[in-house]
Parts: structure tokens; sequence; C-alpha cells
């Protein structure tokens, strides 16, 4: 019976290669490592025969794919008929859930950035905390596209988290409710005569078509504006076209906005601020009536460190070509790329093929965008924004040539921060509390704007050891 197995498996791993091979013909696989194939049958056959209960063999298999692509990053994930459709869904911005961008930390699922107006903002969650239950079961085992399968469901269903958040003893447990969520991409308003303020919650199929709305209403009720300021904090990314749609409504026709590069020819690829590479109708540019001053306006763009994947593309276009000032905190860091192949009709694999970088030739990966000002998060310091997690504290997330490793907070510090974390409230952005737009509203004034102390020390510091490093 074992050796039955065995050479089943052999014989289909040979189909696999072989399938492979034919697919990618430039990328045939060579000096296969036979014995390490042969463990995997092993342990197939050795799973088959003596565990304590029958396993279905599609099962195995599935999780044996599964268990390998989720090893290589926290963004490389196989996706059952389920997640395929989950994933259309939330470009589309349109899904039954919680809504919140997660990772994986220790086997658990860990929060980047709850997304404003859905349950799990309105329940209080934050960056960084952790989800160690879903009802009653442990995450620890799931992988994390099965526990974001668990957290989505349909609208008006309630399931329960058991979070642990830094700094709180007891676990904290919210029953959730799951809504449609309808993530409103863009947001604006006329904050001051003459200032627009434009808010991209996450990139999505229609932002590139709204932001231009958004611009063209305000130009038409007043065409003299002398500032904008662009808020992508806690702007998770989203898709590809969108963020080079952004970035191209300010900048030059043929700027460059972002490039890539991998493994494979096509990944190695150049973008540029035309409506071939961002619009979602062939031979229509959504930008196209737009004002020509939009060009030229001054310009601040807020980040911090919930910015990621296409908002650091747009943040780095724009300070790459001096289009605007960055202000905030540096970003989250994930400039990688991942391309959703189909492997059968119902399944299909998100892989990582490539890592993005700004027009300069910065990778932005495990890195992020640093602002050319430094503000803190509100008038008292930057609170939860340095609790932050970012992509350089993934497991397993890819490397950076340039990356570097910050310093661990000391015992004084921590304290503080864990103690502002008590009292901590969701900064109402677009506000006249929110401290960060006030001083970008500054500095398109040409008035002070008052800098981070803490973080312009952290700048320095990391400065001080990437010199190290070199020599």
């Amino acid at each position: 019976m074992g050796n039955k197995i065995r050479n089943f498996l052999i014989f289909a791993i040979g189909i696999i290669v072989g399938a492979f091979g034919t697919a990618m013909a430039q990328k045939q696989p060579s000096n296969l490592p036979v014995e390490e194939l042969r463990q995997l049958s092993d342990v197939f056959g050795m799973i088959k025969s003596d565990y304590v209960e029958p396993i279905d063999d599609r099962k195995l298999l599935k999780e044996a794919i599964a268990g390998m692509v989720s090893s290589l990053d926290p963004h490389s994930s196989y996706l059952d008929k389920q997640e395929l459709k989950e994933l259309k869904e939330g470009t589309s911005g349109k899904f039954g859930g919680l809504g919140m961008e997660v990772g994986m930390e220790d086997g658990l699922v860990k929060v980047i950035s709850p997304i404003e107006d859905t349950p799990a903002y309105k329940a209080g969650i934050r960056p960084g905390d952790l989800i160690t239950k879903l009802d009653s079961a442990p995450v620890k085992g799931m992988t994390l596209t099965q526990a974001v399968k668990k957290m989505r469901g349909d609208p008006g269903t309630k399931i329960t988290l058991t979070i642990s958040r830094k700094g709180v003893l007891r676990p904290i447990v919210l029953t959730l409710t799951r809504a449609m969520i309808t993530v409103r991409s863009v947001k604006s308003k006329m904050i001051e005569p003459g200032y627009i303020w434009l808010r991209i919650v996450q990139f999505q199929d229609p932002t590139v078509e709204d932001l231009a709305k958004h611009i063209k209403k305000h130009y038409d009720k007043n065409p003299n504006i002398k500032g904008i300021v662009l808020d992508l904090r806690n702007d998770p990314g989203g898709v590809l076209p969108g963020a080079i749609g952004v970035a191209a409504a300010f900048l030059p026709k043929e700027a460059l906005v972002v490039s890539t590069n991998g493994q494979l020819a096509e990944s190695k690829a150049e973008f540029y601020a035309r409506p071939e590479y961002y619009s979602t109708h062939i031979g229509q540019d959504p930008l196209l009536k737009l004002p020509a001053a939009i060009k030229k306006v001054p310009m601040v763009v807020l980040i911090n460190a919930g910015s990621a994947s296409a908002s650091e593309i747009v943040a780095g276009a724009l300070q790459d070509h001096k289009r605007a000032t960055i202000m905030g905190s540096q970003s989250f860091g994930k400039g990688s790329v991942q391309t959703v192949r189909q492997l059968t009709e119902e399944t299909g694999l998100k892989l990582t093929t490539a890592r993005y970088y700004t027009p300069s030739g910065k990778s932005i990966q495990a890195k992020g965008i640093v602002p050319d000002l430094l503000v803190d998060e509100t008038a008292k310091g930057n609170g939860i924004n340095d609790l932050r997690i970012r992509e350089a504290d993934l497991d397993k997330h890819l490397s950076n040539d340039g990356e570097v490793k910050s310093k661990d907070m000391d015992a004084e510090d921590e304290s503080k921060l864990l103690e502002t974390m008590k009292n901590y409230k969701p900064i109402e952005y677009g506000t006249a509390k929110d401290f960060q737009l006030t001083q970008a509203l500054n500095h398109l004034k040409g008035k002070p704007v008052r800098l981070s102390k803490t973080q312009k020390k952290k700048k320095d510091d990391d400065k001080t050891e990437a010199g190290e490093n070199k020599k």
C-alpha cells in the first residue's frame, strides 16, 4: 500500500512539473532535489496509512500546496473557489465581512489597519491587535486565508473575536456583526476656501473615476484652488491601475509612476501617467476633463504606517518628481507585486512576482516612503502610530538591500506609549481635530509646521546606522 501511494505521488509530481514546464518553458526546473521529493512522498504515505483517521487525498494535497505557498512571504497564498471570489469582490469595493487589513504574526492574525466606517473600525479594533480566537476556534494552526474566510460572511451574521492587545493584561472579547463592506474609495471637502482635502480610503477599480469627479466638483464651485491635501493615511492599498491614475492626475502625461522587477520578463516593466496604464475602459481617459491647473497646484500628501502598497506608489511618485511635499510618518513598506494565476476553474495562486520601485529607482519593500516633513499624529506626540506594525515586522517578509532595522524602544519609551494606548481614540480625519491636516494647511500657506522631535531623532539614528553598515 505504501509503495503504491509513493509511486503514485512521484508520478503525480512528475505530471505537475511537466505541466509547469510546458506552460513556463523559460522556467523549467533543473536538478530537482530527488531526496526531498522522496521524503514528501514518504510523509504522504505515512499520513495515509498511519494517521489516527482517514484523510482525503485531495484535502491533503491542497493543504500541502497551501503550506508551500504560504511559507514564501506574508502575501503569497493558495486560493480556493471562495477566496478567488472574495479577491474579486475586494477590488470592486464590496464584500461581506468586518472591514480590516490583516497579516500573520507568530501564527496569529495581526491587524494592520481597520477600514474606516466598518464594523471593525466602529468596534475600536486597532492596528497591532492580535486576533487569537474566531468564535471558539483558536487562530493558531489556521492559514491567513482560512482566518480571513472565517471572518467574512453574509451581512447580519455575527462573529466573536478574542483579541490580545499590547498593554492590556486580559483578552478583549468583541462580538461584531458582519456587514456589506462598501468601501467608499474617495472622500473630499473644501476644508477652507481654496483648499481641498482629498482622502483615498482604498484603491479600487472605480478610484480614478471617483477622484476625477471629486476634483471637478470642487473646481466647478471655486476655480481658484490654492492647495490640495491628498490624504493616504491608513490606506492599505489596492489595485495598481488605481495608484497609477491617482498619480497621473497630478503628474505630466509622460511621467514615470512606478517600475517593477522580478524573475519573469513580464515583471520587468515601467508604468507611466498615460491612460493605457490606468483606464478601466479601453480608449477612454477618466482624467481628460480635469482642469489643467491640477498639474501645478501646491500639494501635500499625508501618509503614516498604515499607508501601504498602492498608497506608497503614489506618494513615492509625487515625491520623486518633486510634485508634492510628503508629510506624516514612514509608510508601511509593502513594495511587492502579487499576481493571481488561475490553476483550475475554481482555484488560483496569489504569488509575489516582483518588487515595486519609485521613479528614482528606490525599492519600497520593507522600507516604505520616508516623509519630507516628519509630523506626529497629534500635538502631544505620535502616540499609537509608533506601535503600528510595518512590512519589516512581518514574518518571512521580502528583504530590501537598503533595509535599516529599526531599534527597539527602551523601557521608558514603551511605558509612555502603552499609557497613551489606554486612552487612545481614532483620529477624526478631515476635521478641525486633525493635527496633521492642520500642519499640512500651514505648509501650503507658508506658515511654520510643527515637526516631530521623536521621529526626527529616529530618522537621524537610522541614517547613522545605515552609514555604519556601509563601512
